[in-house]
């Protein structure tokens, strides 16, 4: 009889622990969000998502005016070009989203690639990134540069935000981010999405 009693204890300690501690691991996590990252995107979300204009990108140049309706309706990766000259780090956030849009394959026509230029230098780009054809090169107004702000540090080079087709700042990355994991995003990105 005793070794029964012992039994049917432990039997409601369990149940009980089955029930509280689901629980507890709840309001924790509700405490502490940072300490688990949900979803499998390697960018950094941007919550609650930025959201930007046409009208604040003005073209750096006569054939980033004439094209900037681009920007509309595309997914764009965008560079931030903070300095007044492009520094290797700013060459190689450059060179990245060149071959991320050329990864991309069918879905390249969907994607625009974008230098926000902060310092209106006579020549803020080597000749290499002045040359291309599918480089937007642009300057911010005012309120988006409030607006980058609070995303990305003013001296940042090499790193790389992505926005939406509505003109979202949605993800950012890193500099030194890998291509291949921007490319993993912005191929589910482009799967699942209904617009651009």
């Amino acid at each position: 009889m005793n070794t029964q009693h012992k039994k049917n204890r432990i039997t409601i300690l369990v149940v009980f622990a089955m029930s509280i501690i689901p629980f507890g691991i709840a309001w924790y996590l509700a405490d502490n969000p940072g300490k688990i990252k949900l979803g499998t995107n390697k960018g950094d979300l941007i919550t609650p998502p930025l959201t930007t204009e046409l009208t604040d990108f003005s073209g750096h140049d006569s054939f980033s005016a004439e094209n900037i309706n681009e920007l509309k309706g595309h997914w764009i990766l965008i560079n931030l070009m903070p300095k007044a000259q492009c520094a290797q780090a700013c060459q190689d956030g450059l060179y990245k989203t060149q071959q991320i849009s050329l990864m991309m394959g069918k879905d390249i026509a969907r994607i625009r690639r974008l230098a926000v230029i902060f310092n209106q230098a006579d020549q803020p780009l080597p000749k290499q990134w002045q040359d291309d054809a599918r480089l937007l090169k642009t300057v911010p107004s005012l309120k988006l540069r409030e607006t980058l702000a609070k995303i990305v540090s003013n001296t940042e080079e090499g790193g790389l935000l992505v926005m939406d087709p509505l003109g979202n700042l949605m993800m950012k990355y890193a500099p030194g981010y890998d291509p291949y994991n921007v490319r993993n995003d912005l191929s589910k990105l482009l799967r699942i999405s209904q617009i651009g």
